[in-house]
């Protein structure tokens, strides 16, 4: 396996050969699903063809070659997340493998590839360890009583007087390596239960180790969509509509096709397709061809006339979330009333690697490279659009240069954009979307507006919560529609109908309108609790301030029932110092959120100048149950802050006659690293089931830093991202 980060099932399978006799070990994802006996010798897999040879559904493989290496095809996707490390550091703690051996690979497009849980083939939702725990230490475990087995064998001494290290069966001064014992392995049937390590046992799992993807990313070897080249292949740019919903009337391709370099023009569903040799002749040609657009008047949204469109819906009776005793009549006998509203707009996922595909069709089978969180998704739009039946497409998922969602859209739209370029051409093309075509491409963190009304008893506590959410479904219209349940989108109101709070409230009503329109949406990084965790830590603490309390003390009386968010809040609190002096001119602020099976609080210490925010520094704690990769879970913590800080001082797509405003880093704008906080991550120690760590970091930032402003203004932060004069 020369690139590993290619690998398919078959190819996987077929290169066996250079570590020939090998052992391969299945496992299983269905619940239902019985374990199925050791394949045997490759050879003898090859033989009998690899698709029958699994034809048990196996999730993914652990591979041992005759040179001691460890091969393992992943069933989900690294975008940066570590779980190239992750995964591999479950297995190699059961199978007692030399770390320095393992060798990792993107599984294929396959059934039983699909998530345990989604039911289909996913990376995302924070769910890929969790999910992944026990069937990936199940195969080391397996795997290494079998190579026991093999060595006990073959010394003729019993199994149980036998010992592993580092790749190798030790018995006395006796000593074997996986590789040598991997053919007589092969013939071993495996054990159908194998005991797993106690946690006292465990090497890798809840410790540090180095990433297996990092030396390859820092010399270049790593391959992601973008660098894809092979001979012949050409390069492809699409003028789409300056406008959602827009369709194409005609165009002219006489002057693009003067453009050295430009080979073809050919019209696609989602626009006009410029082919070229290279990148810059083909983004040449589309800046010469001539189109026109039928831009319908409806189609025309204006960001400011949505406000007030989504304003007034808060006026009407929403679809009902959540609801205890009556809202509305205790907020009317309330001794103290809140009435506050708040905008969240439109949001780009704006990944490091643009959005690209490369597509193949030749002898009745299409080839597809690119990054994607869904392959099997891709495979079957691929295979749709083509007439093709789904295994005659092969889908080389490569690294992504960024995910976030982006690159996981129940449409497929990028990878069935690029399968339409290369079917209209008849060539093998990369399809590539500019910084411009990302921005403005759509897909979007969708634009929430919140009306809160609280009213407060004669203690300041709240006594009744009438809360209305107005915002697109990412879920309706998609094949996730399922998730829609009488007229509520969860993804929409997560994070505000669960909230802990809620459960002290004893008169509430969540109420949620999902207005349609031609912006495509999608989810973003924590999905709904981008939005609702702001609204709800910002309310808690402006009523903690209201009833002149201290906002760590006010969140405590209402979390004592709630273990981890108590817990995470506490050790933030404790590692920032809350409550002690503070710099001159410097302000701290704190919250709180469950999302994704975690609770992570932050603590965000800011200046502000001249209309500037500074965020000097971020203590954040999280609760996540087990932490397998500390390492990676603190990582994960650092991202999630720089991306929720990007969203809270600069995100936002506005539109303008149906026209996105922003198109690049200009408008656009990142954090930059010297606007970087200094950031410290610690891990609650927790025996609570496990959670996920990519997506809940970024939830509590934007609360927390908006928090510290206050303390800094006197000024409430409610509508995003946050702006000079709103601090003034």
């Amino acid at each position: 396996m020369n690139n590993p980060s290619t690998v398919s099932r078959r190819k996987f399978l077929q290169t066996t050969t250079t570590f020939a006799g090998g052992l391969l070990i299945p496992f299983f994802v269905s619940a239902g699903a019985k374990r199925m006996g050791m394949l045997g010798a490759l050879g003898a897999a090859e033989a009998a063809g690899a698709d029958s040879a699994v034809a048990f559904a196996p999730n993914a493989y652990l591979g041992i070659g005759r040179d001691n290496s460890v091969h393992i095809i992943l069933a989900h996707v690294e975008m940066g997340q570590g779980v190239w490390t992750t995964l591999p550091m479950l297995i190699a703690d059961e199978l007692d493998c030399d770390w320095n051996k393992i060798k990792v690979g993107h599984a294929p497009p396959a059934q039983p590839y699909y998530h345990t849980m989604f039911g289909i083939q996913i990376t995302g939702g924070s769910s890929t360890t969790w999910s992944e725990f026990d069937r990936y230490r199940q195969a080391g475990a397996t795997a290494r009583a079998v190579m026991v087995a093999a060595a006990a064998q073959q010394w003729g001494v019993a199994p149980e007087a036998c010992s592993t290290a580092d790749g190798y069966v030790i018995y006395n001064d006796k000593k074997l390596s996986y590789g040598e014992l991997a053919d007589a392995a092969a013939k071993i049937p495996p054990p159908a239960n194998v005991p797993l390590k106690p946690a006292s046992e465990w090497k890798y799992i809840g410790k540090g180790v180095k990433r297996l993807d990092t030396s390859e990313k820092i010399n270049g070897k790593a391959r992601f969509g973008m660098d894809v080249q092979f001979p012949g292949l050409l390069t492809a740019v699409i003028a789409r509509p300056p406008v959602f919903g827009a369709q194409l009337k005609r165009f002219d391709a006489a002057k693009a096709k003067t453009v050295a370099g430009v080979r073809q023009v050919v019209a696609v569903p989602s626009g006009v397709a410029v082919i070229a040799d290279h990148f810059w002749a083909a983004k040449q040609g589309r800046e010469a061809l001539v189109v026109e657009w039928d831009i319908e008047p409806s189609l025309q949204i204006d960001t400011p006339g949505q406000w007030a469109a989504y304003r007034g819906l808060t006026e009407q009776r929403g679809a009902v979330a959540a609801k205890a005793g009556d809202a509305q009549d205790a907020l009317s006998k309330a001794a103290d009333k809140v009435d506050v509203e708040y905008t969240l707009p439109y949001l780009a996922h704006a990944c490091m690697e643009p959005l690209n595909c490369t597509v193949k069709i030749a002898n009745d089978k299409c080839e597809i490279w690119t990054g994607t969180q869904m392959p099997g998704l891709d495979q079957g739009a691929a295979a749709k659009i083509l007439g093709f039946k789904p295994e005659q497409v092969e889908v080389h998922t490569m690294f992504l240069g960024g995910g976030f969602g982006r690159r996981a859209t129940a449409a497929s739209d990028f990878v069935s954009e690029a399968v339409e370029v290369a079917k209209a051409s008849g060539k093998a093309v990369k399809t590539v979307w500019t910084r411009e075509d990302d921005i403005r491409g759509g897909y979007y963190r969708p634009a929430f507006l919140h009306r809160v009304r609280v009213g407060l008893g004669e203690d300041k506590m709240p006594v009744a919560w009438h809360h209305s959410i107005v915002g697109q479904s990412i879920l309706a219209g998609t094949p996730f529609e399922a998730g829609v349940k009488d007229g509520i989108d969860g993804a929409s109101v997560e994070g505000v109908n669960d909230s802990p709070y809620m459960g002290h409230v004893p008169n509430h009503l969540i109420e949620l309108h999902s207005p349609k329109n031609k912006i495509p949406v999608l989810w973003w990084r924590s999905v709904g609790h981008t939005h609702t965790a702001f609204v709800m830590e910002t309310m808690i603490d402006q009523l903690a301030h209201s009833a002149g309390k201290d906002p760590v003390e006010y969140r405590r009386t209402l979390l004592k029932d709630h273990k981890r968010p108590l817990s995470a809040l506490n050790l933030a609190a404790e590692k920032a110092g809350w409550g002690t002096p503070l710099p001159a001119g410097h302000f701290r602020g704190i919250a709180v959120h469950d999302s994704f099976g975690s609770a992570v609080a932050q603590v965000a210490e800011v200046s502000v100048e001249k209309g500037k925010v500074r965020v000097h520094r971020v203590v954040c704690a999280i609760d996540c149950g087990l932490a397998v990769n500390p390492d990676g879970v603190a990582a994960q913590m650092e991202s999630g802050i720089i991306f929720g800080l990007t969203a809270f001082l600069y995100g936002n797509i506005s539109l303008d006659k149906g026209r996105v405003r922003q198109g690049n880093f200009h408008d656009y704008k990142m954090v930059r690293m010297q606007e970087a906080p200094a950031i410290e991550v610690f891990i609650v120690p927790s025996t609570e089931k496990m959670g996920g760590a990519g997506e809940p970091g970024v939830p509590p930032l934007a609360p927390a830093v908006a928090n510290a402003l206050f303390a800094a203004t006197g000024k409430r932060i409610r509508n995003l991202p946050v702006k000079p004069e709103d601090l003034s």
